[in-house]
């Protein structure tokens, strides 16, 4: 896992002994090349759901997101971003132990940027942006990037924007 921007650009972090599927180089560095079009990185409220080894909420943090919080369920995973977090100083990271669905329900607050990258196998994964809608989690001019395999469609989906391909990897953009 490779830090593409920002103060900690260059650095390298090997998760070791995560399940976790990192998004790649690739796709992280052409999604961060379409968000720094549009948003000043500086004033985001982000959050990162289902984040594995925090990769993408720590990339944000690391060009200056004051707010990125990440949501993970697996313990060993929450333990490796917080204790990377603290390592790094990248104190704008907060970090929930929660299943993601379960914090979708609680959340009160708005973002501006919503990442989500769940497995790609998992079950509900067409409803995560009907969900995020519909509690209003998504500040007016936000966006949410839904990270997903070839086998999902969005297009259909209300608020759908476009979707990018890198590799494998497809990023879905919601409004």
């Amino acid at each position: 896992m490779r830090f593409i921007g920002g103060s900690l650009k260059g650095i390298t972090i090997h998760p070791k002994e995560l399940s976790a599927r990192p998004t790649t180089d690739y796709a992280k560095e052409g999604l961060f090349n379409i968000l720094s079009n549009e948003f000043d990185f500086t004033d985001l409220r982000v959050l990162d759901l289902f984040s594995g080894s925090g990769n993408i909420g720590l990339e944000f943090a690391s060009r200056g997101a004051p707010h990125v919080t990440c949501v993970e369920i697996n313990h060993r995973h929450v333990a490796f971003i917080k204790k990377t977090s603290q390592q790094l100083n990248l104190d704008a990271v907060r970090v929930v132990r929660l299943n993601v669905f379960d914090f979708l329900y609680l959340c009160t607050e708005s973002y501006n940027i919503i990442f989500a990258d769940p497995p790609y196998n998992l079950q509900g994964i067409d409803t995560l942006p009907q969900r995020i809608m519909e509690k209003q989690l998504l500040s007016p001019s936000g966006l949410l990037i839904l990270e997903h395999s070839v086998d999902f469609n969005f297009t259909e989906t209300a608020h759908f924007i476009q979707t990018k391909r890198y590799g494998n990897v497809h990023f879905s953009f919601f409004r």
